[in-house]
C-alpha cells in the first residue's frame, strides 16, 4: 500500500552535488523514512535515517559531514542532499519506510526500486 519512487540519481564528478528525493504514495504518516545503498558486489548497507518529525537524523560514518537527509512530510517528499561525493559513493540508493515515529536498525517495511549514482574520478 504504500510506493515509493526515488528521482534525482545520475552521473556526477567526484568533488560534485546531487539531491535525490523520494516521492511517497499510500499512508506513510507518522513514518521514519531513510536511505539505503548498494555498490556493486557489496551489500546493501545504511546511509542516512529521519524521524518522522525530523528532529532525529541518523547517518553513517562513511557520510556524516557530507550528506544531509531531510523530508517535507506536507509533500510527502524525502530528500537526500550529498556533498562533496567521492567515487566510493557510487552505488543504487534505496529509499525505504520504517512503521514507526523514529529509526531502528531493526529494519524498514517498505522499499523503492532505487536510483543509480555514480561518481566518475
Amino acid at each position: 500500500q504504500v510506493q515509493l519512487v526515488e528521482s534525482g540519481g545520475g552521473l556526477v564528478q567526484a568533488g560534485g552535488s546531487l539531491r535525490l528525493s523520494c516521492a511517497a504514495s499510500g499512508r506513510t504518516f507518522g513514518y521514519a523514512m531513510g536511505w539505503f545503498r548498494q555498490a556493486p558486489g557489496k551489500e546493501r548497507e545504511f546511509v542516512a535515517a529521519i524521524s518522522w518529525s525530523g528532529g532525529n537524523t541518523y547517518y553513517a560514518d562513511s557520510v556524516k559531514g557530507r550528506f544531509t537527509i531531510s523530508r517535507d512530510n506536507a509533500k510527502n517528499t524525502l530528500y537526500l542532499q550529498m556533498n562533496t561525493l567521492k567515487p566510493e559513493d557510487t552505488a543504487v540508493y534505496y529509499c525505504a519506510a520504517r512503521r514507526s515515529t523514529d529509526y531502528s536498525p531493526s529494519g524498514m517495511d517498505y522499499w523503492g526500486r532505487g536510483t543509480l549514482v555514480t561518481v566518475s574520478s
